[in-house]
């Protein structure tokens, strides 16, 4: 293919994201749509910021600029790697983490609770402790920290590779109140309780995981593989999380598509689906007083799953009949 007529920065632009949906690539990491990825990925080779004002699109670019570009669309196009696997950058509540395949590439709807102080939600209660349970890159767990200099938050993942990556965030975005730690879910923090516990942790469902475009086998399936209908950890962080939580303490949680099934499984839990500027995408709020309530039939659930849940990490093994 000739590209002797791309000159601008506009034009790589164009003609990346062109090719990008011409080979029908999968857009789920960071950016939804082939014309962003075109121009994370020109902006990432030409060493230009990331919101590089429009009045420079007209900008020529040398050959071997150019050469550099066409490089990235290649490989994203060849070989399907995530556009943020290949900058080795991902963007998450407004602060740049270091991205690679020891962890997912950071893209939660949770940013924008980050950013807007869990508002409603905390409703005016202090919070002093946080926790980000499964914390993978440490995204979540970093960006709190970033946002509220005042709050201790830990971040946990059962993944030592993951916590690796995390530590060089830490150390990347220069946060001092922030701690990692490796847990099997709460298996490892025993006796820490928390006023505010965030978790994504893996929803999606084994026949989901098992038809995922190629771009999602460069991630860790352990972060994304959560049995027949995704929910075999949020049972059990569901179940567990009383025991971390002060009395007034808040679970925020992500499912994505397994809302559904989890909601049919629990129809009489009051969890709170959070609403985002795009509109509802599988987080729920829910007290620490209704999952006591509740806890005798949710611990009879994740029970019902113990071979799977334990295999993945099930917290500290509630007894049959509940916890309170």
């Amino acid at each position: 293919m000739t590209t002797h007529q791309l000159q601008t920065i506009i034009d790589l632009i164009r003609y990346g994201a062109s090719r990008f949906n011409a080979a029908g690539l999968t857009f789920g990491h960071s950016y939804d749509n082939a014309l962003d990825e075109a121009t994370q990925l020109t902006l990432h080779a030409l060493h230009l910021p990331h919101d590089l004002s429009p009045v420079y699109g007209q900008a020529r670019v040398t050959e071997a600029e150019k050469e550099d570009v066409l490089g990235l669309f290649i490989r994203r196009i060849e070989e399907r790697v995530p556009a943020a696997y290949l900058t080795g950058e991902a963007w998450f509540a407004g602060l740049s983490f270091k991205s690679d395949a020891r962890a997912l590439v950071p893209r939660s709807p949770i940013a924008e609770l980050i950013e807007s102080g869990f508002s409603p939600w905390l409703g005016g209660r202090e919070v002093r402790r946080a926790l980000d349970l499964c914390t993978g890159s440490g995204c979540i767990a970093i960006a709190m920290a970033h946002y509220n200099p005042d709050w201790h938050v830990d971040g946990v993942d059962l993944s030592d590779d993951a916590l690796a990556l995390a530590a060089e965030n830490e150390t990347r975005l220069h946060v001092r109140n922030t701690r990692f730690l490796r847990s099997d879910l709460f298996d490892g923090i025993q006796g820490e309780h928390y006023d505010l516990i965030v978790s994504n942790p893996p929803y999606v469902t084994d026949d989901e995981t098992d038809a995922l475009p190629r771009e999602y086998e460069f991630e860790p399936e352990m972060g994304l593989r959560a049995g027949e209908d995704g929910l075999d950890l949020v049972l059990c962080i569901l179940r567990d999380a009383p025991l971390h939580l002060t009395d007034d303490g808040l679970l925020v949680c992500e499912v994505g598509e397994a809302e559904r099934a989890l909601t049919d499984l629990l129809p009489e839990l009051p969890l709170l689906w959070v609403e985002f500027k795009v509109g509802q995408m599988g987080v729920f709020v829910v007290e620490r007083h209704d999952l006591v309530t509740h806890n005798g039939r949710i611990t009879a659930l994740a029970a019902a799953r113990a071979p799977a849940s334990a295999a993945n990490g099930d917290g500290d093994g509630a007894a049959p009949g509940g916890l309170f």
